[in-house]
């Protein structure tokens, strides 16, 4: 899949690259305990008319980011974990995906396993029914929606581009 996705700019296309690279590499790649670095699914749920964005206060890191996560054995695609997390994480039902990604990141972080590690992260676009109300998990200390242009305190630059290649990805 991350062969032919059509990357939407260089950067995003060197960072396909890398991927590539370590899935090559890595046989392992999907599997949480792979201690150099992990695929992850993560999804920019956004509201049914694109003007809010369904952001988690996340209780690890303290900032406010996307939904998502590690993979399980029993997803089948990416899409289907980022899927399956956003429903876990957000409470709502009828999530809808647009199963092409719309953007790659590469972080590093200290993962479950106390290891420094990094995320391959890829991320895609999900629609939320009109109406939708999220309900709060363990996996967050808030969860709500944001006006797309009015985003929380501490969004950097990488975080703006992530939510405006979901809104272009229309």
């Amino acid at each position: 899949m991350l062969a032919a996705w059509p990357a939407p700019n260089p950067g995003q296309a060197a960072v396909r690259e890398a991927f590539l690279g370590f899935l090559a590499a890595r046989p392992d790649a999907t599997r949480r305990q792979c201690a150099p670095g992990h695929i992850t699914a993560s999804a920019v749920v956004l509201s049914a008319d694109r003007r809010q964005v369904l952001l988690t206060l996340h209780p690890r890191i303290g900032r406010w980011v996307q939904l998502g996560g590690h993979c399980e054995r029993t997803d089948r695609t990416l899409a289907g974990a980022a899927l399956r997390e956003a429903t876990e994480e957000s409470g709502i039902d009828g999530l809808l995906i647009d199963p092409v990604p719309v953007h790659l990141d590469v972080h590093p972080l200290t993962c479950s396993l106390g290891l420094p590690t990094r995320h391959f992260d890829v991320r895609f676009r999900i629609i939320a029914p009109a109406g939708a109300r999220p309900v709060i998990s363990h996996e967050s200390d808030d969860l709500r929606f944001w006006p797309v242009d009015d985003l929380p305190p501490g969004f950097d630059r990488a975080d703006r581009e992530l939510i405006a290649a979901a809104l272009g990805s229309s």
